[in-house]
């Protein structure tokens, strides 16, 4: 659904008059706003496959900074490797990080580990490499990334629609109080049902959600 079609989704659910733009009305709005909400909920529930992005990095010699450009700062990494001498990157703690970069002279080569530290301007995460590269690789970081906020009528959310309406019926429901139709209480714990079945579908088909006891 686009934005335009689950806010009308949640407005028919209320028993409320359709509109033909998200800020026509306040109320059109205020569930615009509820349905982001619920998407952003969604999203940071589950490494879902729709949010899957590739962020790519070419290093240059002696550099070991580098921004996650589109990234934001909410993404989860499912992998992450350096397709030129193929191999993958260890994720090692900011404190390791440190140490190998201050302490003595750092060395140089083949990057084949890396720890996020900091933001750049536009907000995007920045990621350091160690060794620090000596020339020119390509270093790739499949990510899961929230989607931006909906703000546009014909933008399509990426996760699963009927989750979204569901959240964002819900807490409009908790918002106006109970008016005789279906309690907020209802509406969530029916909302909450739906997730978990959709959580445990999605994870049946990726082995990296499948793991073994020890």
């Amino acid at each position: 659904m686009t934005y335009l079609e689950l806010v009308n989704d949640v407005l028919v659910r209320l028993r409320e008059s359709t509109v033909s733009t998200v800020g026509e009305t306040t109320y059109s709005s205020l569930i615009g706003k509820f349905v982001n909400d619920a998407k952003r909920q969604i999203e940071d529930s589950f490494n879902w496959n729709v949010l899957s992005t590739t962020v790519t990095i070419t290093t240059t010699a002696n550099t070991h900074a580098y921004s996650m450009t589109g990234a934001g700062q909410k993404f989860q990494v499912n992998d992450a490797i350096n397709s030129t001498s193929f191999i993958g990157l260890k994720n090692i703690s900011f404190v390791d990080m440190n140490r190998k970069l201050n302490f003595g002279t750092p060395s140089t080569g083949i990057p084949s580990e890396f720890t996020f530290d900091g933001v750049d301007s536009s907000g995007d995460t920045k990621v350091e490499l160690f060794p620090i590269p000596n020339g020119v690789y390509t270093v790739m970081f499949d990510l899961a990334v929230p989607q931006a906020n909906l703000s546009s009528d014909s933008t399509s959310v990426k996760v699963l629609d009927y989750l979204v309406a569901q959240s964002a019926y819900a807490r409009a429901l908790i918002e106006r109080g109970e008016d005789g139709g279906t309690a907020s209480s209802e509406a969530y714990a029916l909302f909450r049902g739906m997730l978990s079945d959709a959580i445990a579908l999605e994870g049946t088909r990726y082995v990296e959600n499948n793991f073994e006891p020890v």
